[in-house]
């Protein structure tokens, strides 16, 4: 499998290779404002299956660094420094990304209440690497 994408402009450029270690979503604070809707998609992969190309700006989140595209706005990536794991937002696919189905969703203590568990995917509380309650 391989997949590409990009920011609104064209500015920012990507390819990824293979398939996604995981595929979720998140329905924090910071991703939702990221985002500017009610929950982040994402797909996980190994930096090195990642081809990236134009000019990114960085903030430090949280979770990590969100790489935006400095011309259009657009949030396209993020990563901590030292991880080996890039977070794709999957909504910046040149296509639909209907074959990547989420299999966990993160801080569904935030899930709007309006919005359905996804049917037999994993649920977090807060993130991954935290306890639950």
């Amino acid at each position: 499998m391989k997949l590409s994408g990009g920011c609104n402009c064209g500015q920012v450029r990507y390819e990824v290779e293979g398939a996604p270690i995981r595929v979720g979503i998140c329905h924090c604070a910071t991703c939702r404002k990221d985002s500017g809707a009610a929950f982040s998609f994402f797909g996980i992969w190994a930096r090195d299956r990642a081809t990236l190309s134009g000019e990114l700006r960085c903030w430090q989140s949280r979770a990590g660094g969100e790489r935006f595209c400095p011309t259009c706005g657009s949030s396209l990536f993020s990563w901590r420094e030292g991880s080996d794991e890039i977070e794709i937002k999957l909504g910046t696919l040149d296509g639909p990304p209907t074959a990547l189905a989420p299999v966990y969703e993160l801080w569904t203590i935030r899930r709007e209440p309006w919005l359905a568990p996804l049917e037999g995917a994993e649920r977090h509380d807060r993130d991954r690497d935290e306890p639950e309650g």
